[in-house]
Order: C-alpha cells, then structure tokens, then sequence
C-alpha cells in the first residue's frame, strides 16, 4: 500500500509538471479565478477576485496551507498561477512551485550571476515565461523545467539601466518597459517576437520632431530632450475591444531641475494608450506636466466599464504619486474626475482635459519650499471592486522640504535632494462616481507602502505599516483578519481556486505564504 501511495503522489506530481507547460489564452481575457496568468491577475488591472469561499464571515479563521523559502530578498514579484503551478521570480531566478501544496518543481538561476536583484515577475505567453533582469536583460525560459531558450539585452546596465517590469503578453507580443531612476537616460516600450527575441516596434517617450507637440514641450538648445527620462517600470494595461494598450511613464530628468526643461515635458509623467500591434500613440494623458518633484505616473491605469452620471463609459482610474485621482474616459484620454486624495499644494487648477496646472512657486529652490502631495501612493497595485464601486489605494499624506542643488540650464542627474517632514499612512476607498473618500483604514507603523487584492467575498486584502498581513472589510475597513508573518509584503497579494479550495497567496520578503480556510 505505501509503495502504491507513493506510485500515486509521483504520478500526480507528474501530471502537475505535465499541464504546467501551456497557458490557454483565453485565461488572459477572463476574470481571474482558477489560474492568475499576468501581474495583475487580467487585462483589466481591478486585482478583483470573484472568488467567494473565503469571505467577510468566515476570514477570521484562515490559516497558513504551507509556506514556500524562495531564497530571495526583497522579493517584489508577483506571482503566477497557471494549471495549478505558481511561478516565482526574484532577480537572476525563477522557482515553479505546486500551487496546492509548496513543494518546489524546478529552480531557475541564471549561470555566473548574482541571484540579488529585484523584479516584478514572469509573464507568460504558452509554453514560455519571460523575466526582465537587474542588468537589463529579457530572459525565455521553457515553463516545464524552467530552462533558458534565449535572452536579449534591453537597455544598457553600463548607464545604470535595469530591468524591473514584469512583461504583458498580448496575443503574440511581449510588451517590457525598463527601468533607471538615477541616471538621464530616455523611457520606451518594445513589442517582442516571443518565439525569436527580435523587436516589432519601439515606442519612445521621448518625442520626435516631426510629433510637433510634444517635441515643443520641451527646450532645444540643449540635448536634454534625448536623455528625459519617463521610464516604464510598471506592468501596465490592455482593452482587447479597443485594441489599446495602456501604460505609464515615469519622471523627467533632470529631475528636481525645472529650468533646465522648461515646458510640459512630454510624455513623462503621463498615460499613454497605444496600439500593441504598431507601438503607435492613440493618446495621452499628462498626470504631472513639467515635474518638479519624482512623481512617475507608473501607477497601475486600472479599466472598468459602467454609467457616470447616466452615460454608458468605458473608464480608466489611476491614483497617482503625485497626490491626485483621476478617472478618464479611456477611449480618448480625457479626464471625468480630477481629483486630490491627499493635501496636494502643488496644483493651482486643472486644464481643459483636465490635467493638472502646476504652481511654478512649488518647484525646488535653493533654500528650499514646502510641498505637499508627493508619495501620495507608490507603485504597489491598487484594486477596484466592481460590486462596491469602490477603488482601494494606500496612500500617504506627506508634507517635505525640496532643495534645488544645481540650477540652470546644465543641471543633470537628479539636481536636488528633498526631505520628508513627516507623513501619515492609511488605506483610502475612493468613489470613482466623485473621487470622494468613503472610508479610511489607518495603518500606521514601520514599514513600506502595499500592493491590494479585493474579492466578491467582501473583502479587502493587503498589509499594514506595522507588518501585518490584513483583511479588512470592503464596505466600511473594518479589520476582519491579521497575522504577523515576521517580514515585510515586497508588493500585492494574490488569489486562486483549485479542487474546490481557494488560496490567497503573500510574497513576504524571500518567502510565500498561502493561506485557506481549516476544512476545505
């Protein structure tokens, strides 16, 4: 009988292996249930679950299912589900994992580099998983046994370039952004042959002459309009109706030094929708024009359909760094709501689309300027639930000095330093019919800002700045569930059903946690 037993459990493992190989994609179009395919779980960026085993009632008695050691630090990955195996990134490695029990199926470790480094995680497109690296490489790995197929290089490391973003799969295009905060250097998207590594199309966010107005936005007697910045770090979005891919961009560079770039600096700081299979710019949005203050505009653009005030719209809502909440009609880029979540003295009104006007008093001087709105939120994922109408974002109200270091037109680099004077940290459920707050969860504590997962079991899923892994309420915030998992969550939560069970899964620095209900 034993020998039997262990006949069985290898041919079950066997048959995880097996099914591991493909990815329908169909699952990429379908809310996410028992697979989550792409970073945010769909195209749609909401991180809603319409999972209902674990709810408002019941969470108080979820307990820990099994923990998996990735060896990783600062893991800031999310995971994916795919025919019941989790895949794991975290730096040069990547970890396939039984998704019902934790038990490792391969390892990945890229040969003669450091396994430090952080990412975003896999994307998948059939039988294949894509990585960006910490030295800006696209890595292919098989998914069935996690060995390299090809990989290409990106950006260039030399010029403190990095590869964070996880990719999007969109039918037969890899989209990847890179990264590279401290030094000038230009932001793009490229669409790659998931088959042969070689590149479809670039998009710039750096403008070309003959895009008359964004190549006005800035200066051209210097050649900081070839190394702005408006990086593309963070894993954006897709409407397979409209056909558009929408993402966003980071910071302009230099980065504190406004006289150096006068002008609206396009398009840093913006969302931009564009055609995934020619790269080409359908429209954009310009969250913080001629930033001053490192507010990218990475934030996930999060899509959902519905009526505002009695019109059928189809909506993309971002909370921003930079202290404002916008909800645009995602067919043209322009602005429904625009609106503060937390005290922003930065803006002295809002443009015809509705797009912030900044107050030029608020840039970084010499001997300082008070400025409040920044880190308003930070790339953690938000989620919006579809049943409470409610978009979840944890935020910070912050108040900080920014200092000026090196004015004129030859700034470079970051050009400033800033000092944060203090800041209060809450979970806030914004109404995206108004942009009002109907509630606040205060999370105050040590800690980082936390990615959200929200569920139609009427909950809301993330962590707390003392460390707790929380579950709260959707309707009013009311804490349900906490435990402390000895770590920091390095970015969201995630969730899936398998043989009638769901799990909700916490990366927490090199460790995952899944979590289910005792009995199921």
């Amino acid at each position: 009988m034993k020998g039997a037993l262990v006949l069985l459990s290898l041919g079950l493992l066997l048959t995880v292996r097996v099914s591991a190989q493909e990815l329908d994609p169909g699952k990429l179009l379908k809310p996410p249930t028992d697979t989550w395919p792409t970073f945010n779980g769909d195209y749609t960026g909401r991180r809603f679950s319409s999972l209902t085993q674990i709810n408002k009632e019941n969470v108080g008695s979820l307990s820990l299912a099994w923990a998996f050691q990735a060896h990783a630090t600062g893991m800031q990955s999310m995971p994916l589900e795919v025919n019941g195996v989790l895949y794991i990134a975290g730096g040069n490695q990547g970890w396939a994992v039984d998704a019902r029990t934790g038990r490792q199926i391969w390892h990945f470790a890229r040969p003669g580099m450091a396994v430090s480094g952080g990412n975003k995680g896999f994307a998948m497109w059939h039988d294949r998983l894509f990585l960006t690296t910490p030295d800006a490489q696209l890595l292919c790995l098989q998914a069935k046994d996690g060995k390299m197929l090809w990989q290409i290089q990106i950006a260039d490391p030399a010029l403190k370039a990095f590869g964070g973003v996880a990719p999007l799969v969109i039918r037969d295009h890899i989209i990847v952004g890179t990264s590279g905060d401290t030094a000038d250097l230009p932001g793009f998207l490229e669409s790659i042959d998931p088959t042969t590594g070689k590149i479809e199309w670039r998009w710039d966010a750096m403008p070309k002459p003959d895009d008359t107005v964004a190549w006005n936005s800035w200066p051209h007697d210097t050649d900081v309009v070839t190394r702005g910045g408006g990086m593309t770090w963070i894993t954006g979005t897709y409407d397979p109706q409209l056909n558009l891919l929408y993402w966003g961009t980071g910071n302009p560079h230099p980065v504190e030094a406004g006289d150096a770039r006068l002008g609206a600096n396009l398009y840093t700081c913006a969302i931009v929708a564009l055609n995934p299979d020619t790269g080409k710019l359908v429209w954009y949005f310009q969250s913080s024009p001629h930033d001053t203050h490192d507010w990218d505009t990475v934030m996930t653009p999060v899509l959902f359909d519905g009526t505002f005030k009695g019109k059928p719209r189809k909506m993309l809502a971002q909370a921003n760094k930079n202290g404002l909440f916008f909800v645009l009609d995602r067919t043209n880029g322009k602005a429904l709501i625009s609106e503060a979540f937390v005290p922003a003295n930065w803006v002295q009104g809002f443009d015809d689309r509705g797009q912030p006007i900044p107050r030029r008093d608020k840039e970084p001087q010499p001997d300082g300027v008070l400025v409040t709105g920044g880190v308003g939120t930070n790339w953690q994922a938000p989620s919006y639930n579809p049943e409470t109408g409610l978009f979840y974002v944890n935020s910070r109200e912050t108040m900080g000095v920014f200092y000026l270091t090196m004015p004129g037109k030859s700034a470079e680099g970051w050009a400033g330093r800033d000092f944060f004077l203090g800041s209060k940290s809450m979970l806030k459920a914004i109404d995206v019919q108004t942009g009002k707050i109907r509630w606040t969860a205060n999370t105050e504590g040590r800690g980082g800002q936390f990615g959200i997962l929200s569920t139609a079991g009427h909950l809301v899923f993330t962590a707390d700045m003392s460390g707790n892994l929380v579950a709260l309420d959707a309707s009013t915030g009311k804490v349900l569930w906490h435990m402390y998992p000895g770590g920091s969550l390095g970015t969201g939560p995630m969730t899936y059903e398998l043989d009638g069970r769901q799990y909700v899964v916490y990366p927490v620095d090199g460790v995952i946690y899944a979590f289910a209900l005792p009995g199921h």
